[in-house]
């Protein structure tokens, strides 16, 4: 509001009026004395504390008692049964994820990261008491991200769900849908309750829906899943349909059925932890992404997590300061072995390559061949697939081709640009691994190299050979950049077995074994310089060889350089490979 006075006014009347008008009108005060330009006194409106003395009513006081005695859970001896097996309770947990272990019970006022809960009251006047229904959701910011969360409560008949829990799992899925926020599912469910089952289990709006939302929700917003407990069945299900799973060592496990089930079915004797603890998931099946020692440590791999990912498809990985790595990069090219066969560690490459306490694996444990992991580079996130000749020389077995396919899918589904790190002799031969569809898991892998959208830069470290570069995003699959190291090698196969394949008859044919040996290595010294990066760099085959010192900074410049390309696929409903 400006006003304007008489030219006689004091600076000290101006300021009066000033004052007097900010207690009774909205904005900023602005007194102009006579002709002036600019204001003499500038005043924001005072915003006066309500007049009022009335206070909560007795109403309200039992509403409060109610919340109270829904937030208590369930019988106390199942509360004291959790602490007996290292569990939270589930407000404790929530109290763990969102408030720093701050009270979210009663009227206490507290800066918590649980924005609201929905569904408090389900089941308020069952028969039997059910508080929540057994099933929490809401939302809430963590690590400053907002996101939709459900959570099992165990005291309430073993976390089972039924009718009404049903319904506010749905509803925060269809929400999440709408909002386009990440999902975190914190798991601690025996299964559907059977004797309910007609109000929920195969009805339009039952927990069959479940699986289809998940599949909706799935490549449109992050769907993280932590297990606290032996989840049987359906609701095993949640956490193989997330994007990221983390078990909990002594406490999680999941599985199609139950111990008791696969007693009576298969007459097999197999306890909890055999059947689907994490060493199973984490070494077997690779449905557990993460292997958590409590919960405290899960809630921490969760939270660098998703520093990689953004909070819906469509929008950028979060960015970060750059920090230079932890290793120098001028070690790079001592850490490549000067023989194509001689094993190492290339997460010790990868150190030297990217931002300091950046490297974030998954899945270590499963097809341990392949590195897959999340990274950032001057910043920047990128998803690596590496080959690790010190597990199986490096040859891309099923289990190894299926994880890199599905880490791929998920990176791309969420703009994570890919770096593809090559010293593999291959797919692996021989009956075992047809028998495990060495071709069908590998096609994925080839597919999703084929289909991914994001940014892709290829580094041949050491050996490219067969049907590795394809799966790799060599040059036929559109990387950005396909570059190398002078270590590098790529063709059909390596020195050795290329020779006996075309040479061997003609070798043995030499009857002095100095001779045919001496033959054997002109021979294997021959096709190296023709597999040799140089003569595919003179051949335009790939972009570049670099200098292994400044292979951070090569990649750095090229990720910057891309990072707003946009690529399209062939207009399609969708492809038929996954």
């Amino acid at each position: 509001m400006n006003v304007r006075i008489s030219a006689g006014a004091t600076e000290e009347e101006a300021s009066a009026i000033a004052a007097a008008l900010a207690r009774h009108v909205d904005g900023e005060i602005e007194v102009y004395v006579g002709d002036a330009e600019e204001p003499t006194a500038v005043r924001e409106a005072v915003v006066a504390e309500p007049e009022d003395d009335l206070e909560p009513t007795e109403r309200e006081e039992r509403l409060w008692e109610e919340i109270v005695d829904i937030e208590r859970g369930g019988p106390e001896k199942y509360r004291e049964r959790l602490s007996e097996q290292g569990k939270l309770f589930v407000r404790d947990r929530l109290d763990l994820w969102f408030n720093d272990g701050s009270s979210t019970s009663g009227r206490a006022e507290s800066d918590d990261g649980i924005l609201f809960e929905d569904g408090r009251f389900a089941e308020f006047d069952a028969e039997d008491r059910l508080p929540a229904d057994g099933l929490l959701t809401g939302a809430a910011t963590f690590e400053g991200r907002e996101l939709h969360f459900m959570a099992n409560d165990f005291t309430v008949k073993a976390g089972s769900m039924a009718g009404k829990g049903v319904e506010k799992f749905l509803r925060m899925q269809q929400r999440a849908l709408k909002s386009g926020k990440p999902v975190l599912y914190l798991m601690d469910s025996s299964g559907g309750r059977i004797d309910q089952q007609r109000g929920f289990f195969a009805n339009r709006e039952g927990i069959g829906k479940y699986y289809y939302n998940h599949s909706m929700l799935s490549g449109r917003v992050p769907q993280i899943c932590v297990l606290y407990g032996p989840c049987i069945a359906g609701a095993a299900y949640t956490p193989v349909f997330a994007d990221f799973t983390v078990m909990v060592e002594g406490m999680s496990a999941m599985a199609i059925a139950s111990p008791r089930m696969v007693r009576m079915v298969t007459g097999e004797e197999i306890d909890m932890q055999e059947l689907g603890g994490p060493e199973i998931h984490a070494r077997h099946s690779g449905s557990a992404d993460l292997v958590a020692r409590d919960e405290e440590h899960a809630r921490e791999l969760v939270a660098q997590l998703i520093t990689y990912l953004p909070d819906k498809a469509g929008e950028k990985p979060p960015r970060e300061e750059s920090k230079p790595p932890a290793k120098s990069p001028e070690g790079i090219d001592a850490v490549v072995p000067q023989e194509p066969n001689k094993g190492y560690d290339m997460a010790d490459l990868i150190e030297r390559v990217v931002d300091r306490g950046s490297y974030f694996e998954l899945k270590p444990d499963y097809g341990s061949e392949i590195i897959t992991a999340y990274a950032r580079i001057d910043g920047r996130p990128v998803g690596i697939i590496a080959n690790q000749p010190n597990h199986r020389a490096g040859a891309i077995f099923p289990d190894a081709a299926e994880k890199a396919a599905e880490f791929i899918w998920k990176s791309d589904a969420y703009d994570v640009p890919l770096l593809y790190l090559c010293d593999t002799p291959g797919f692996m031969a021989g009956s075992g691994v047809e028998k495990d569809a060495i071709l069908e898991k590998g096609k994925k892998m080839i597919y999703a190299t084929s289909s991914a959208t994001v940014p892709k830069q290829c580094v041949v470290v050491r050996k490219a050979y067969g049907a590795g570069i394809y799966a790799m995003s060599g040059p036929a699959y559109d990387p950005e950049s396909t570059i190398a190291l002078p270590s590098g090698e790529i063709g059909i196969m390596g020195p050795e077995a290329a020779i006996n394949a075309v040479y061997a008859n003609k070798l043995e044919a030499i009857d002095d074994e100095e001779e045919r040996a001496e033959r054997e290595r002109e021979l294997r010294e021959e096709y190296r310089e023709d597999i040799d990066v140089h003569r595919m760099a003179s051949e335009v085959v790939i972009d570049e060889i670099v200098p292994p010192s400044t292979l951070r900074e090569e990649l750095e410049n090229r990720f910057a350089f891309y990072e707003d390309l946009e690529k399209e696929l062939p207009e399609k409903k969708h492809g038929t490979v996954l």
